[in-house]
């Protein structure tokens, strides 16, 4: 790792590469994969627990005054300024159908404030990280956002609302808006934490989705931030965190989506 980073992330760094190792194990024999429903087109397998239990264990060791908050377990009663959030195999889906896009996602925040993530693909072997004011990195190289400043050549990522009705009519207005506006192409790949970290390496010039959880978003926006992008709202607010809709992408070119939504939703 980068040693001008904190103590923090590297832990994060070594809690992902571990849990990697882990959910790769399992992934090497699906077929005899335990898994559970946790609702409508919602699963949870061994793979997502024991990734859990790893993480948690080790952000435990180094930082036992920190508060965690994760998708399996959720939270522990720790009042803390900072605060883990941790998604322990973002993609389950994927994962469980053999379909190599899924990550492990950890995010720390202060005050309810992204300050620094990692998202770690273990099948490529694809590490993200970042750090409030010390930019973003995959691999140790230096990322950055796309240049790609106009809709008609832009290729967004996407999440669809399949679990709560709610948003669909709203998400069926945004991508009608963006398909009359002739965007270049349009992608569901199915981990939104990898989503937002293909957008701050320029693979995605943008993302959008709705009802996401602070373990989706927490390390993937201080990736899109710390490689130049801009993430808000669909109305351009910065509450996304508590509300869990996204969009992100480099900032003349989320300028330009904003625009083209107004009104629309």
């Amino acid at each position: 790792m980068n040693n001008t980073f904190s103590p923090q992330l590297n832990t994060a760094v070594n809690a992902s590469l571990l849990a990697g190792k882990s959910v790769m194990r399992f992934y090497s024999r699906l077929d005899s994969l335990k898994i559970t429903s946790k609702g409508f087109n919602d699963y949870v397998s061994e793979a997502d627990q024991e990734s859990e239990l790893i993480i948690t264990d080790a952000l435990k060791k180094s930082y036992p005054k920190y508060k965690i908050t994760a998708e399996e377990s959720g939270s522990n009663d720790i009042n803390s300024d900072y605060e883990w959030f941790i998604d322990p195999l973002d993609g389950t889906t994927n994962f469980i159908h053999g379909i190599p896009q899924f990550a492990i996602s950890i995010g720390l925040c202060k005050k309810k404030v992204p300050i620094l993530g990692v998202v770690y693909d273990p099948f490529k072997n694809e590490l993200f990280c970042a750090e409030k004011g010390k930019g973003a990195l995959l691999n140790n190289k230096r990322i950055r956002v796309s240049s790609c400043q106009k809709i008609k050549s832009a290729v967004f990522g996407t999440g669809i609302p399949y679990r709560k009705k709610d948003h669909s009519g709203v998400y069926i207005e945004t991508l009608r808006a963006l398909m009359n506006a002739r965007c270049g192409s349009i992608r569901r790949l199915g981990a939104a934490a990898l989503d937002l970290a293909y957008v701050a390496c320029g693979r995605l010039d943008g993302f959008w989705e709705f009802n996401l959880k602070p373990w989706d978003i927490a390390a993937g926006s201080i990736i899109v931030l710390e490689a130049g992008g801009y993430i808000s709202d669909i109305e351009n607010n910065d509450n996304y965190f508590d509300s869990g809709n996204v969009l992100a992408a480099n900032p003349n070119l989320h300028k330009e989506i904003i625009g083209t939504l107004k009104g629309k939703i």
